[in-house]
């Protein structure tokens, strides 16, 4: 059984950048997003709402959500 514990958002987004910054191009799509950190479809949504809003992560053209690139 799956056992989801009442994470604030907040606590997920916390968590969420922290492993994209300590895996340099990471890139995944919300169904792997989901699997990976055991968050229900809402709580995805949400967090990757607020973390698009704030410029921490993009929607790349093949779907996946990655921080943006450094414009150089």
């Amino acid at each position: 059984a799956m056992v989801v514990l009442d994470v604030p958002v907040t606590d997920w987004m916390h968590l969420i950048r922290v492993e994209y910054l300590e895996m340099p191009g990471l890139a995944l799509t919300r169904r792997q997003m989901e699997r990976l950190w055991g968050l229900d479809g809402g709580t995805c949504d949400e967090v990757l709402a607020e973390l698009l809003a704030r410029g921490f992560l993009v929607r790349q053209p093949d779907g996946r959500y990655a921080p943006p690139r450094e414009q150089l």
